[in-house]
């Protein structure tokens, strides 16, 4: 299965929220990889904590040189070895492979024609043969990369492959009408994939929505506030997942929330374990969350609409 992870605004949490996806699918024993297609900013490796590949991999073999030609092989990265966090490196029994194909450092967005698709079809053929899983992050808003990526996935040597689509925004009136409009609007996916020969509706019906650094305004966590604060925020929330609703970003398109966690706010990595029951600095709700996306990616049940 092929996951793509896009988002129309920066900041929306996709590129961490992707990675402890991924992670968690590897500690419930799902062979996975993340592959780094976030052309200008390739800062997966700092996520999964390799310092080296901080701001991409300077080896020139990394998914901006392999698209282009310049290298004949895009490099992969064994997480559970190369790791400079500790508790990462102690990969537990019946895990998961868990790898990344990271950017180059100094890329940037480019255009595209023909030979670039077909190098991005034969990355994706070898990844998905071998992993259970990979999820392929973009760069933010309309970019070239998501056109090279919906191109390859029509070609007859993915056609078969099982294709779907994050769209990752905050809970924010700014960004579910710019989530909205990455999906439905001029020039939104839609458009692109009708363009590439896709049907709108059943492109749609792979397009699934996740938010991110949800508040709940019901939390005991909020206990401090002033009344009418707390009554400000109900009642902002009641707004949002009307204009949700209407907008088609609502709970039948969306296949999960991650609330704010404190540590996701100061640092982009991932959630140990360690990190909630013995270090006591991240929140056993934000885990849950990425535990349950993880699992539902796999469940064809979960992309089926309410």
């Amino acid at each position: 299965m092929i996951v793509i992870a896009t988002s129309d605004k920066g900041g929306t949490g996709r590129s961490v929220t992707g990675s402890n996806v991924v992670y968690r699918r590897a500690l419930q024993g799902g062979d996975v990889c993340y592959v780094d297609f976030d052309f200008g900013s390739p800062t997966a490796g700092a996520i999964f904590g390799i310092d080296s590949l901080a701001r991409g991999t300077t080896s020139g073999q990394g998914t901006h040189s392999y698209l282009l030609g310049r290298s004949s092989a895009a490099e992969s990265w064994d997480v559970w070895q190369h790791s400079d966090r500790t508790s990462l490196r102690q990969r537990p029994p019946g895990t998961g492979r868990l790898a990344l194909v990271p950017g180059d450092a100094g890329g940037g967005e480019f255009a595209f024609d023909d030979a670039v698709v077909d190098r991005c079809i034969d990355l994706f053929v070898r990844l998905h043969e071998e992993f259970e899983v990979v999820l392929v992050d973009l760069s933010a808003g309309r970019s070239y990369a998501a056109e090279i990526v919906i191109a390859a996935t029509m070609s007859p040597g993915l056609r078969n492959v099982t294709t779907k689509w994050l769209v990752f925004h905050r809970w924010t009136r700014q960004h579910i009408l710019a989530a909205h409009g990455l999906v439905f609007g001029e020039r939104g996916l839609l458009d692109i994939g009708a363009a590439h020969g896709r049907d709108r509706d059943r492109f749609f019906d792979d397009i699934r929505f996740v938010r991110t650094a949800i508040v709940d305004p019901n939390t005991p966590d909020l206990a401090g506030l002033r009344p009418p604060q707390l009554a400000w925020l109900r009642e902002a929330n009641r707004g949002l997942q009307r204009l949700a609703a209407d907008r088609q970003v609502g709970r039948s398109a969306m296949l999960g929330a991650v609330p704010l966690d404190p540590i996701l706010q100061w640092r982009e990595q991932l959630i140990t374990d360690s990190d909630v029951w013995a270090r006591h600095v991240a929140n056993e709700a934000t885990i849950e969350a990425f535990d349950s996306i993880a699992k539902k990616i796999v469940d064809e049940s979960a992309w089926e609409r309410l």
